[in-house]
């Protein structure tokens, strides 16, 4: 159990390491990310898997500092506990999906936050920027380009691109699961009939 959680939380800190400062491969860190302490409370149970976070936290502390380090917690390292318990509790992947989702678009609406404070910008306005720019490519492509666009309404479309991206992230985690943790001895439970064919390794 020791050497698991040792092993299991430097590999998550090595992969936020590498996603910070490697030019190349963030989405593949991204979506390795919160696997390592996600297994490792399938194996341990969720006092191992905080400790795990615990770790993880620390060695990125020494690492990065105490401002970039703890960021592995938002959502990564959150997600990885809730997948983790979701999964040991073979609870449904429409739960574990939608709060997943949930708590991957609130922990990237926290870095953003922290990010800005960093940089003296506010990231979310670029944010906002590019939604208001895809919503003037649709209008122009449906043909409502005199439509005129609120704030309101261009934030509430960075908010929805923002948890459709994280609904995607966690679906592919439990894609990677599925195949992967079985092998481990640490299967997941089974993905609903409706969500089958796209998960599975021989579709008919």
């Amino acid at each position: 159990m020791l050497v698991d959680t040792a092993y299991l939380a430097a590999a998550t800190a090595l992969l936020w390491v590498a996603l910070y400062y490697l030019p190349v491969g963030g989405p593949l860190f991204r979506l390795a990310l919160p696997l390592p302490l996600a297994l490792l409370q399938l194996r341990h149970g969720w006092r191992c898997a905080l400790e795990g976070v615990a770790v993880t936290a620390l060695l990125l502390v020494a690492l990065m500092g105490p401002i970039r380090g703890p960021l592995v917690l938002f959502p990564y390292g959150l997600l990885a506990l809730w997948l983790g318990w979701g999964w040991n509790r073979r609870l449904s992947w429409w739960l574990t999906l939608l709060l997943g989702a949930v708590i991957g678009a609130a922990g990237f609406l926290v870095r953003v936050a922290v990010l800005s404070v960093l940089v003296g910008e506010n990231l979310w306005v670029l944010i906002t920027s590019a939604a208001a720019g895809l919503l003037e490519r649709v209008a122009d492509l449906v043909g409502s380009n005199g439509v005129g666009l609120e704030l309101a309404q261009v934030q509430a479309a960075a908010l929805l691109l923002v948890l459709v991206q994280n609904l995607l992230l966690v679906f592919c985690l439990h894609a990677i699961a599925l195949w992967i943790f079985p092998r481990l001895q640490a299967p997941i439970p089974d993905p609903p009939r409706a969500l089958a064919p796209l998960v599975a390794l021989d579709p008919p």
